[in-house]
């Protein structure tokens, strides 16, 4: 079976609302229609790669193909982990989680996006904290960062309610224009295990080697 050679296929985080995994065809494809239905006010870009301002096809085509080319180029040393996160079984975005050279650095960073129609309902952290609990509490990391520009209200809520410190700033292009960047970190030890409540990990131990971890407890 695929999911022999693939065992990411078999991991699952389950929240109180929510589960996030790998998507199937289908889950992809309904992926794609989301992101077509809007992710954003068109006014402003909280993307520095400026994937929402393409056209409806290609935006859908691009969701796909970023999916792809997650899994095609993974590496233990190097890999992003882009999971659909599913409400009653439906998408209602994407939550990925990434790294390089992991086993050494142990830390990991996080992007995702959330349809319109789903925004304001707390989903964003719910998500967001599921994979901060399979960083800390799964993987062992010992630091989670992520970044927002400053006018992206939602997501810099997310990240202050779930406990980052702010850690400086970075200059990125956006829409040809320079926008300055908040750069957030998150330590292990200002990780509240209350935000972990009601969620739950499966299929993660074979998929350890993958993460570039033993088949231990990679917090042992």
């Amino acid at each position: 079976m695929l999911i022999d050679h693939w065992p990411l296929l078999g991991l699952e985080l389950v929240t109180p609302r929510l589960r996030l995994r790998l998507p199937s065809s289908d889950e992809l494809a309904a992926l794609a229609d989301l992101a077509v239905q809007g992710v954003h006010d068109p006014a402003r870009m909280p993307f520095s790669s400026g994937w929402t301002d393409l056209p409806a096809p290609e935006r859908a085509r691009s969701v796909i193909q970023h999916q792809w080319r997650r899994q095609g180029e993974w590496d233990p040393s190097d890999w992003s982990l882009n999971l659909v996160v599913l409400e009653e079984g439906q998408p209602v975005g994407s939550q990925a989680l990434a790294a390089r050279r992991f086993p050494l650095i142990r830390e990991v960073s996080s992007a995702s996006w959330l349809g319109l129609q789903h925004q304001g309902r707390g989903i964003g952290t719910e998500m967001r904290a599921a994979v901060l609990h399979l960083a800390f509490d799964g993987l062992g990391a010992v630091d989670a960062v992520t970044g927002a520009f400053p006018d992206n209200d939602a997501s810099l809520a997310v990240s202050r309610k779930l406990g980052y410190l702010a850690d400086g700033v970075e200059r990125r292009p956006v829409r040809g224009q320079v926008v300055v960047m908040q750069r957030l970190r998150l330590p292990r030890s200002c990780w509240n295990q209350e935000h972990a409540a009601g969620m739950r990990i499966t299929g993660l131990a074979p998929c350890l080697p993958m993460f570039g971890l033993t088949d231990v407890d990679p917090l042992s």
